[in-house]
């Protein structure tokens, strides 16, 4: 037996969860790398008909990579293996397919109530924060370590913070904000500290045939990237024929689905009007797609549910910056909490495409606050200034 800390690496075979793995190994961690099979599928065939495949190198499992791209695939699974064996640490790959059907529905769900979902921060919220940290107090590991680009630091009363990761460009915390404040005393984010260059540098130092994997950029299950195709085989009784009208609500088009579009999209609209146009609302009832410039875009205040707070509530507003997506940049805004499970959050300057079904995420500085999934826009008057004049 060891004194030494265990920590289970959630390896998803590419190049940022390979190095997490390595350099807790240096630091002295007894380290167990897992991979999460989520369900991913190559001709047809579940990761469970193939084990020959997760076994394998990497080179042989070109082809599982040329089917499916996404972080949980076949390839992926045998990427994680061997990258697990040069580092001689012990590997397993747990089945979660059936947990993973909540977050498909979930997906599916989104988009026939006129929403945008964001699966991946579902996924690191039920599965890797949840399931596999079940997982690993089940089998005694003290933490659960991530390739996210992002840090954990020490307070001065003994608590635990993320803050953005030092690589701006790559910084993952805004995926972080729905991690339970329980389990900040067991995660642990390796690769925080550094820049991607840096990230792959390494992986070529240590000898990881991953060092040149391009990033995943499709979600898992979709890897085809044909959201609407995934609706319509997951309930095609959802899916009817519409309107696209403008915002005086007259009818300038027809559409096949509302599920097909989401806010703030420009491409594939299917009508024209002389100059760009956007899709700015979605009325899942009506089964309505509405369309106009990018000023109708523009909103100041939202509203978001099931919050998520990492920090200290406060009973007034609270001056931050706020981001509505991962790839957008956060704009200075005042945040109220208004009870345990609402969350309003004005910005000083408009905003555009805020989308029901996206997460808000609050920043103090580098540090996230928290944030909440956003339900609407209420620029019918500012909560937040209702709230300051009651307090």
């Amino acid at each position: 037996m060891s004194n030494k800390k265990t920590v289970v690496v959630a390896m998803s075979g590419g190049v940022d969860s390979s190095v997490a793995a390595a350099l807790l190994q240096r630091q002295g961690y007894n380290c167990i790398g897992v991979f999460m099979r989520l369900g991913g599928e190559l001709g047809g065939q579940t990761l469970s008909e193939q084990p020959e495949l997760v076994a394998c190198s990497p080179q042989k499992a070109k082809a599982a990579k040329a089917h499916h791209q996404g972080c949980c695939s076949t390839g992926d699974a045998a990427d994680a293996r061997y990258v697990a064996g040069l580092l001689n640490i012990p590997f397993y790959a747990l089945n979660f397919q059936n947990d993973f059907g909540r977050i498909i529905d979930y997906f599916v769900g989104e988009y026939n109530r006129g929403r945008t979902p964001n699966p991946c921060v579902r996924c690191n919220e039920y599965l890797k924060f949840g399931k596999l940290a079940q997982y690993a107090r089940a089998i005694g590991a003290d933490y659960v370590a991530t390739g996210h680009y992002a840090r954990i630091v020490h307070d001065a009363v003994g608590g635990q913070q993320i803050l953005r990761g030092r690589d701006s460009a790559k910084d993952q915390s805004y995926v972080l904000f729905g991690v339970p404040p329980a389990e900040l005393p067991r995660m642990l984010l390796p690769i925080g500290d550094y820049p991607k260059s840096q990230v792959r540098a390494m992986a070529r130092e240590l000898g990881l045939p991953v060092f040149d994997k391009p990033d995943s950029q499709e979600i898992c299950f979709v890897p085809d990237n044909d959201y609407f195709g995934l609706v319509k085989r997951k309930s095609p009784q959802t899916v009817r024929a519409g309107n696209i009208v403008d915002g005086s609500g007259h009818v300038v088009g027809r559409h096949e689905g509302h599920q097909g579009f989401t806010l703030g999209q420009r491409r594939g609209v299917g009508v024209a009007f002389g100059y760009p146009i956007y899709v700015t609302s979605i009325d899942a009832g009506a089964n309505t797609v509405q369309v106009g410039p990018r000023a109708e875009l523009l909103h100041r205040r939202l509203v978001a549910r099931e919050v998520n707070w990492l920090a200290p509530h406060a009973d007034g507003p609270i001056a931050c910056t706020a981001k509505v997506r991962y790839n957008s940049p956060a704009q200075l805004a005042r945040a109220y909490l208004n009870g345990s499970d609402e969350l309003v959050v004005e910005f000083d300057q408009p905003v555009p495409a805020i989308t029901p079904g996206q997460a808000v995420a609050c920043y103090d500085g580098e540090r996230l606050l928290g944030g909440a999934w956003i339900d609407h826009i209420c620029d019918e008057g500012s909560a937040v200034q209702k709230a300051e004049a009651i307090s």
